[in-house]
């Protein structure tokens, strides 16, 4: 499907960029005109998602987003670069690390919440800031939770919490930013292709797909199609929200 320009001039900032639904945000993003800032622990993979972007100044820069000295830095970076701050930021990253609840270990728990909630609650606050303080009027902070963290899910007892509190920091951020002009969402995925899907035997994804009322998952792209709606101003009246895109599932 071709691609508007409805973010033309936009700069706009991704996190965990560098596979996956992240480098669907990307691509889609750059199509729709915007200048991408790539952010990703893996320094190959956020090069490679570059590499496939439409003409653009667009760059890529190494953060974990669980450390608030690399949330900073990445932020000078860009503010150094474009002299001037993300108006869209997408935050993808997100990692699993799953057990069941009897046997998951606290070390796994913290790693999980640390990149999944504590990644997302960091990014958000300075992008946050940065907006407020350049004077900005407008900007999008759309952040990707889960499906998962409304319904749960057996052995992601980690991941399902920490995408519960993605879900509830982002309602909070969007009561609290709206005054400045800042809109901020959720986007809740299903069963969706991605490097974490591909660790999963064949048939277990069939036995996902056959949960799922399309009868399919879902492709990285109708995630960033969403993400590309609420990053423009097609949804310039939507704040708070959460946007299941799943395929049906559990309706």
């Amino acid at each position: 499907m071709a691609a508007s320009l409805r973010l033309r001039g936009a700069l706009a900032l991704v996190t965990g960029g560098a596979s996956g639904i992240g480098r669907a945000v990307c691509a889609r993003l750059a199509r729709e005109g915007a200048l991408v800032a790539v952010a990703d622990r893996n320094e190959a993979g956020a090069a490679e998602t570059l590499r496939g972007l439409q003409a653009g100044d667009h760059r890529a820069w190494v953060a974990d987003v669980g450390r608030s000295e690399d949330v900073a830095e990445l932020m000078g970076q860009i503010q150094a670069h474009y002299s001037r701050p993300a108006s869209v930021c997408v935050n993808c990253a997100g990692i699993t690390m799953d057990e069941f609840l009897l046997k998951q270990t606290e070390e796994a728990f913290d790693a999980v919440l640390r990149v999944n909630l504590k990644g997302t609650f960091l990014v958000t606050q300075a992008a946050a800031r940065a907006l407020v303080a350049s004077g900005a009027s407008s900007g999008s902070i759309i952040n990707v939770g889960s499906i998962v963290g409304k319904v749960g899910n057996l052995g992601q007892v980690n991941y399902a919490a920490s995408k519960a509190g993605v879900e509830a920091l982002t309602k909070t951020a969007a009561k609290e930013l709206a005054r400045y002009g800042i809109r901020c969402n959720t986007v809740l995925p299903g069963f969706v292709r991605s490097p974490m899907t591909d660790k999963v035997p064949q048939k277990v994804l069939d036995k996902f797909a056959a949960m799922v009322p399309l009868g399919r998952l879902g492709e990285p792209e109708e995630v960033a199609d969403v993400c590309a709606f609420l990053a423009s101003d097609d949804s310039r009246y939507i704040t708070g929200a959460s946007v299941e895109v799943t395929g049906g599932l559990f309706i």
